[in-house]
């Protein structure tokens, strides 16, 4: 029996409900070589700003206990580049969807980015980083508070002409809050968690191991804090979930459709296996067909939680 792997996520129908994350994939073209990019749902490009980004200065990357921790500062070529040079090459991929991260330091700049991404073709869906805790301003700072994070989702609302979804930053005190505030002001969809605001310290040199002194742990070390927070968001809100943070085997990305994401988003593995996302997009068709899941749609919150916990 073959199950079927397709999904629905906010009016696309994915192939299957794996998605290469953000800031991992690059522009989705470079890694044609290496993936078979029609395998896998979709990827999320690097967050595209207005105007090109540099980034911050190295070092931006260190490994740390079963993750990593990034500062890498949203480096990308700005949104006129990437409609003009990264993005017509994936037209030979029509099965691997493009969902385009947004991001801006003003709610003006988000706004402006999505209009003109609204004229590019070959786009299915944007997705807002409210999240990032790498930059000194814009990004995580809408996205830890309701006020501006509902005011940003509105206006972003507004002028998509595609389907918006927001991705929330675990850094937050009730995450089914900040869902509930992000689904009331008009996304179609959520992803979570993004990276956690952490900070590593060389004891030689007594020095912070990022130029930026903080960054994004990421990795297999966050896993168990991301499903609870995608379980949590899954039973306030009605609209569709992206979970990702620490997915490496199939086991890790059917936890997440469990606690009740419709799909889920891969990233740190692909460092360490640039074909992650194809290897896992397999292996978790294998695991439904051994454990007799005709379709992977039945998966979503099907966990069994005892009724004291509810």
């Amino acid at each position: 029996m073959k199950p079927n792997m397709k999904v629905q996520l906010a009016g696309l129908e994915l192939t299957n409900p794996v998605i290469a994350a953000s800031g991992t994939f690059g522009y989705g073209i470079e890694f044609e070589e290496i993936v078979s990019l029609e395998s896998i749902g979709g990827f999320c490009t690097k967050g595209i700003s207005l105007q090109p980004m540099a980034g911050h200065p190295p070092p931006r990357m260190i490994q740390t206990a079963a993750g990593m921790l990034n500062a890498i500062g949203l480096q990308n070529v700005g949104v006129e580049d990437f409609i003009a040079r990264k993005l017509p090459p994936m037209a030979k991929y029509p099965r691997c969807k493009v969902i385009v991260n947004v991001f801006g330091y003003t709610v003006n700049e988000y706004v402006a980015v999505i209009q003109r991404l609204n004229d590019a073709p070959g786009i299915a869906a944007y997705e807002l980083n409210v999240s990032c805790p790498n930059v000194h301003a814009g990004g995580m700072a809408f996205g830890a508070d309701a006020g501006s994070l509902e005011y940003l989702v509105g206006q972003a609302k507004a002028v998509a002409t595609r389907p918006l979804i927001v991705k929330l930053s675990p850094n937050v005190t009730s995450i089914a809050h900040m869902a509930r505030v992000a689904a009331n002001a008009g996304a179609d969809a959520l992803s979570l968690v993004n990276t956690f605001l952490a900070m590593s310290i060389d004891v030689e040199t007594r020095k912070p191991r990022l130029s930026n002194v903080t960054g994004g742990l990421s990795g297999p070390a966050i896993k168990p804090i991301a499903v609870r927070m995608v379980y949590e968001a899954a039973r306030a809100v009605q609209i569709p979930i992206l979970g990702m943070g620490g997915i490496v085997k199939p086991e890790d990305a059917v936890e997440f459709l469990l606690a009740g994401a419709t799909a889920v988003q891969v990233g740190t593995a692909s460092y360490a296996d640039p074909r992650a996302v194809e290897r896992l997009a397999h292996g978790l068709e294998a695991w439904c067909r051994s454990h007799h899941v005709e379709k992977v749609t039945t998966l979503r919150g099907a966990v069994e939680v005892p009724p004291t916990h509810g």
